[in-house]
């Protein structure tokens, strides 16, 4: 076996990346875990948590990060902030190219997990910080008594428009088709919910305002009509896209740039693994990060095993 710096790296520090240190701490593996942040990922701007074990009250994901982090930190995770540029996987050891230099391994997990789609429509980047928002939890708060628009119809849109509904006035809810995907009892609480007015079967085409954001045009998708909308902010729930731009071709992505994994979590480079919202998967949550990232921390265990024997 040959030598590395370490026998697992695990780049990421959401919940896949945490769990996968607990782990590989507890299984007494060289670990580092790299974050270019800090430890959270995207749970980080989550407001509330209500779907995951233990917690009959909820959690706020800010609150269970922390928990995790100190976990990880007590078993022995060693956590840097640096940033992972690339990688090098021709060899038996892998190398990581980071910011400020370049470290060696012999197994990897990949726990990069997946920031918010934009529209890409005019205004969107010009208003970014200005009106345009993905985050509820962190601008909410700025549209005390105002009137919002929310983009999307999954849990998440859902959920943060319900917790929008704290602070604004009005919430539109903007969806392309006519119903919604969110779980059940979510669009049960938008339902009831009258200061939430849902705009079906429409996309946003513009963003507009001076110093800042002041309105919107919605086109309905059936009737091509196109109205504005009056509004101070608007929050965008429409879809996830990977943080696997740094892979290149050193791992098999599918063709949204998600991570190839089999159900041990195996890519299509031995010795590298996968967890988390970064990957092909049918369902992104905290429950199945963490359940992708044990398994992904086992299979790299005896992985690291195989090479000693």
């Amino acid at each position: 076996m040959e030598n590395a710096d370490y026998d697992l790296v695990i780049i990421g520090g959401g919940p896949a990346g945490l769990t996968a240190g607990i782990y590989a701490a507890r299984a007494r593996l060289n670990v580092i875990l790299f974050e270019k942040l800090v430890p959270g990922g995207q749970i980080l701007v989550t407001d509330w948590i209500e779907n995951y074990p233990g917690f009959p009250d909820g959690i706020s994901g800010s609150d269970l990060v922390e928990n995790m982090t100190k976990q990880a930190k007590r078993l022995g995770l060693k956590i840097e902030s640096n940033e992972v540029v690339s990688l090098d996987l021709s060899g038996k050891v892998k190398k990581i190219i980071l910011d400020n230099g370049t470290v060696t391994a012999n197994a990897i997990i990949l726990a990069t997990g997946a920031h918010p789609q934009k529209l890409g429509v005019p205004g969107e980047d010009a208003f970014f910080g200005r009106g345009i928002s993905f985050c509820a939890t962190c601008d909410g708060p700025f549209f005390r008594n105002k009137t919002v628009a929310a983009v999307g119809g999954g849990d998440t849109a859902v959920q943060e428009s319900l917790f929008l509904t704290k602070f604004a006035r009005k919430v539109y809810l903007i969806h392309r088709r006519d119903k919604l995907r969110a779980a059940k009892i979510l669009q049960e609480r938008a339902f009831a919910n009258n200061k939430i007015e849902f705009v079906w079967n429409s996309v946003v085409t513009r963003i507009e305002g001076s110093d800042g954001l002041e309105k919107i045009v919605v086109k309905n998708v059936k009737t091509g009509e196109e109205k504005e909308l009056a509004v101070d902010g608007c929050f965008i729930w429409v879809g996830i896209l990977p943080n696997t731009g740094f892979l290149g071709n050193s791992v098999k992505l599918d063709e949204y740039g998600f991570v190839i994994a089999g159900h041990k979590m195996e890519t299509s480079v031995p010795g590298v693994f996968a967890a988390g919202d970064g990957r092909n998967t049918p369902l992104r949550q905290v429950a199945t990060a963490v359940g992708d990232a044990a398994i992904a921390a086992f299979s790299a265990e005896h992985y690291i095993e195989s090479l000693k024997n």
